[in-house]
């Protein structure tokens, strides 16, 4: 299995994300860039997750369809060809960090999986629902992590 290279000019791999990306701040996606995508891949599918939600992991971004030709996306903006779906929030496309005020660092887990055939999801989908689908066509992933604190 191959590696996606994800990163981001916004933040570094296990740094801390800047209040503009976060809930209560302006709340504009971070931007990102990939590389690595193999030339089989259908569609590219994000999620964005937190694993140290209170209430279970949350699924902050979810975006799939997109084109797998893509190399990254602006912030604010949704991914090429993608389609966003309900986060838990119950918004459509992004929805920042928010951890309750007090708790350690949380970590935000960007994957990026390139797939051999078209994801099919609910329209507001659990991350687990996310992971047990990209499991059935995985071809390569990346991951980047940010953190965030209130």
């Amino acid at each position: 299995m191959t590696g996606i290279e994800l990163s981001s000019n916004a933040f570094n791999d296990h740094s801390f994300i800047a209040r503009r990306h976060a809930y209560e701040g302006p709340n504009v996606s971070p931007p990102l860039t990939w590389s690595g995508v193999p030339d089989d891949a259908a569609e590219l599918v994000l999620l964005c997750e937190d694993p140290d939600a209170p209430s279970g992991t949350f699924a902050h971004w979810v975006v799939v369809g997109i084109d797998p030709h893509s190399d990254g996306v602006e912030a604010g903006h949704s991914p090429p060809g993608g389609t966003e779906l309900v986060n838990g929030y119950g918004q459509h496309g992004w929805g920042g960090p928010h951890p309750p005020p007090g708790d350690d660092a949380h970590h935000y887990f960007f994957r990026l999986y390139a797939l051999s055939e078209p994801c099919v999801l609910p329209d507001a989908p659990r991350a687990d629902q996310v992971h047990a689908e990209v499991e059935k066509h995985r071809l390569a992933d990346g991951t980047l992590v940010g953190l965030y604190q209130r």
